[in-house]
């Protein structure tokens, strides 16, 4: 019960991040250690479906891990359906701490991962500057316009699932370059069915595709993969700096203004430009908090390892 309630709870913080435009569900199951073992889970859905069919529950069940995903998807999606709209909330009306918390959350978590990173060489350094390359420019990327259509939904929950899983790449934040991120939450707030079955119907396809190829991607080329993952944090941290200044601005489905184009700005030059304040030491402290939480993670997952270790 307690490795269970361990699991939901982590579960949970994964839907938060994943609602946050810009940070990635796959970044908190990294740091919480659940990660490697979540891909394989997915990756063997396929295989456990066809033992399923030939009638072999149990070993279907084994296969796909299922008690863990189910506990996990528990967590995740109790978290979207229940603090969807106090995220919305704290957003709009308290920004700078909370992307203060998640800008803290990420810097550390790049540590913990590049120091995964058995033996650094070029081919390393190399695909470090290309996950950074890449998530700087999905960060700066003008948004578009999709349609509303089923065969939109299912294509953006496909790409979108695919960005959740990986560390640094917000799939929510897809959704926003997508155009269709009020259009899914609108649908996750006022239970909208058939939207979000189209959609979580692409995000099935997506996901049980794309964890088999990151999962042997880890397992053959490890070093390099979690290389590749450590720039796509440390590129994506442009997208959450605390203090922004919007240059342009689009309405969205439901009237309402919405930023398109941001820069960064000093605290100080915020101040300036925008007459409010900078909430420098609250965003100081928040980023610690996000710092503190990570480390606190990784220490409670490394003492269970060890007390593991020790019952063998």
């Amino acid at each position: 019960m307690k490795k269970s309630f361990l699991l939901f709870a982590k579960g949970m913080a994964m839907g938060a991040a994943d609602v946050v435009p810009g940070v990635s569900g796959g970044t908190v199951a990294f740091i919480s250690g659940i990660y490697d073992e979540l891909l394989r889970s997915i990756a063997s859905v396929p295989e456990a479906l066809m033992l399923l069919l030939r009638g072999r529950i149990v070993d279907a069940w084994r296969m796909a891990n299922a008690t863990f995903l189910l506990v996990l998807l528990s967590g995740i999606l109790t978290s979207v359906f229940s603090l969807a709209r106090l995220i919305t909330w704290l957003l709009a009306h308290h920004p700078i701490p909370v992307w203060s918390f998640f800008f803290g959350l990420i810097l550390v978590s790049c540590h913990l991962v590049a120091r995964e990173i058995e033996r650094w060489n070029w081919t390393r350094g190399v695909s470090f500057l290309l996950g950074g390359a890449f998530a700087w420019w999905i960060t700066v990327a003008a948004p578009v316009q999709w349609g509303n259509d089923p065969l939109s939904l299912f294509l953006a929950g496909a790409i979108a699932i695919c960005a959740m899983i990986l560390p640094g790449i917000s799939g929510s934040f897809l959704l926003v370059l997508m155009g269709l991120y009020a259009t899914v939450l609108g649908a996750v707030k006022s239970l909208d069915l058939a939207v979000l079955a189209v959609f979580a119907g692409g995000c099935l396809v997506g996901i049980l595709s794309f964890a088999r190829l990151l999962s042997w991607l880890l397992a053959r080329y490890r070093d390099l993969t979690l290389a590749f993952l450590t720039g796509l944090m440390l590129g994506s941290l442009n997208k959450v700096w605390p203090w922004k200044h919007t240059l342009t601005w689009r309405t969205d489905s439901h009237g309402q203004q919405v930023p398109v184009l941001q820069e960064n700005l000093w605290p100080q030059q915020f101040a300036l430009q925008s007459g409010q304040d900078a909430q420098l030491w609250a965003a100081i402290l928040l980023a610690v908090v996000g710092v503190v939480l990570v480390l606190g993670l990784e220490w409670l997952a490394g003492r269970r390892q060890r007390a593991a270790g020790a019952a063998e």
